[in-house]
């Protein structure tokens, strides 16, 4: 079995979560498979490898479980996107638009050096807002955003016509 198909074998498909209607992909069943995380780390690294990345900046929480590894594999160091109020020094956010309500994502004034390049890691593409705003937050600070890339993306719900048109987006497996 290739690792592509590997990985969507692993992810669990739950129907009716969190409300009626919505099947819910489930990434917590690849991940403790060590196979399956190895393709999807290693779909990643060859995504980005010699590709002059200065940081990987992760959303969290499951960003944090794939973008520590890229990071390593790629020699860049890692940006912690956080929910308000997680981090310990001073900060700069970004509101964004959720179906009732906002949302705010942070990440510390010092992140990053104005310029750098920077790609946006989450575990899953969906409607676009967190990692729409995650986009906009690193490239309030100075980053050049590159690329924002996911092991899963929903196709159906056209999360990447919310990101910015010169970002790549980069996903493993579509549903």
């Amino acid at each position: 079995m290739d690792g592509l198909a590997l990985v969507k074998e692993k992810i669990r498909s739950i129907k009716d979560f969190p409300i009626e209607g919505i099947i819910f992909r489930d990434i917590t069943t690849a991940i403790k498979d060590k196979e399956a995380l190895r393709e999807m780390i290693n779909f990643l690294t060859e995504k980005f490898i010699n590709k002059g990345i200065d940081y990987v900046a992760v959303i969290e929480s499951r960003g944090f479980i794939f973008g520590s590894a890229l990071a390593y594999n790629i020699n860049a160091g890692c940006i912690l996107i956080r929910k308000p109020g997680k981090l310990p020094a001073e900060t700069i956010s970004e509101e964004y638009s959720l179906e009732y309500g906002t949302d705010k994502l942070e990440i510390h004034t010092d992140a990053i050096e104005e310029g750098k390049n920077v790609i946006v890691i989450d575990d899953l593409l969906a409607t676009g807002g967190t990692v729409g705003a995650a986009c906009r937050l690193l490239k309030k600070a100075g980053a050049n955003v590159k690329a924002a890339a996911f092991i899963i993306e929903l196709e159906d719900l056209k999360g990447r016509d919310k990101l910015p048109s010169d970002v790549e987006v980069v996903s493993m497996v579509k549903y």
